[in-house]
């Protein structure tokens, strides 16, 4: 099968769509498909290009230099037309955030050219649902042209909400993310690092509002609180707009000198970084997944997070982590995990016995589902 993924942002790793995209198309390559990406993300100088990854992957790059390096492009919409043409694909799968000007534009092309098109959100459409259907339409595109889909049931529920058909919700499926497990299998031998009385928690992801990083640095701030100073510590492994605004609520919160600040942190370097801590931290209420919630509990931690994201996919509570209804459940469960007895040291073992349900091969085989589904609704 030729598989034509279309993704606003293709580079080295700045945020979870990029990373899902490139290891589902490396993983189809695996599988037997040819995989073409095309993107609006200029590689360095490079803003026309087409390159094969070292997994087989042929990306192809529809930069503009007129838009300052942004992942958009205003002749985007004749560029992937042109690029279909040439590649005549078995079906055209759209990788959809918020706002994806690029990845709109594929599926309008797809539409007119009568490919099959499956559309894959990984976000929340909380508060854009009438927004987004009103631009599909104008498109030419809604949940009765194209194959729709979502990371998580939570993200899919959204989605089928904007997109009705008669009224009622679409037909919305979930095509997960997949994780190598093997590449974050904790090492024999580790385990909780509380014998010296530090709760030491971790959080990886971009350092931004819509990520509610100054959440983290609340939570820390409450339970040392009710913990006592220097018995919980927090580290941050990102970077983003937000940074500044991250130091000083840390230095007026009184908690500078519990808060580590890691900065971008390479990907191949995370499940060491996971092994130096007792548990991850997610404050995010618009998460549609939460890839490195994911990583860290492939990797034994326990993961804290608000319940009714699409955490909940691979954590229950009180089994693979602790979920809150709330910021101050967040809290609440930091303290369980440092006071109660057993709690830390339950879940990670639970953790590191039971791998979470990932799998690349369920995966595929979610993608391949979305694609039939896809050549069903192809207009004659």
């Amino acid at each position: 099968m030729r598989i034509v993924h279309v993704s606003d942002c293709f580079a080295p790793r700045v945020g979870g769509i990029e990373t899902q995209v490139g290891d589902l198309a490396s993983h189809q390559v695996a599988a037997g498909h040819e995989v073409h990406v095309l993107t609006a993300t200029a590689d360095g100088e490079a803003y026309r290009s087409v390159t094969t990854t070292p997994d087989g992957v042929r990306v192809h790059r529809l930069a503009s230099r007129l838009v300052a390096g942004l992942p958009v492009n205003p002749r985007g919409g004749s560029l992937i037309a042109r690029r279909l043409r040439a590649l005549a694909p078995d079906v055209v799968h759209v990788q959809a955030g918020v706002l994806s000007p690029f990845a709109f534009q594929g599926a309008r092309a797809a539409r007119a050219a009568d490919l099959p098109l499956a559309i894959t959100w990984h976000c929340m459409l909380d508060g854009v649902e009438r927004p987004l259907r009103l631009g599909a339409r104008a498109l030419d595109w809604d949940g009765e042209s194209a194959a729709l889909s979502a990371v998580s049931d939570v993200a899919a529920a959204r989605v089928a909400q904007a997109f009705p058909v008669d009224g009622l919700p679409g037909d919305v499926g979930v095509l997960p993310n997949g994780l190598d497990l093997a590449a974050w299998a904790p090492a024999a031998g580790t385990g909780p690092r509380t014998a010296d009385g530090v709760l030491r928690l971790v959080a990886t992801q971009r350092v931004a509002p819509r990520k509610r990083t100054r959440t983290l640095v609340r939570t820390l701030a409450a339970a040392r609180t009710v913990l006592g100073d220097g018995t919980v510590q927090l580290t941050i492994a990102g970077d983003g707009p937000d940074l500044a605004r991250v130091r000083r609520e840390a230095e007026r919160l009184g908690v500078a000198g519990s808060l580590h600040l890691l900065g971008r942190v390479p990907r191949a370097e995370l499940p060491a970084l996971y092994a130096r801590h007792d548990a991850f931290l997610s404050p995010a209420r618009l998460e549609a997944f939460g890839i490195a919630a994911l990583e860290a509990r492939a990797s034994g931690l326990p993961v804290v997070a608000l319940a009714g994201t699409g955490i909940g996919t691979f954590v229950t509570h009180e089994r693979e982590g602790l979920l809150a209804g709330d910021d101050a459940g967040l809290v609440s469960a930091v303290v369980r995990l440092a006071l109660e007895n057993g709690l830390l040291a339950g879940i990670t073992a639970h953790n590191r016995a039971v791998p979470p349900a990932t799998a690349w091969s369920d995966v595929l085989a979610a993608a391949e589902r979305e694609y039939a589904r896809a050549r069903r609704l192809v207009r004659f």
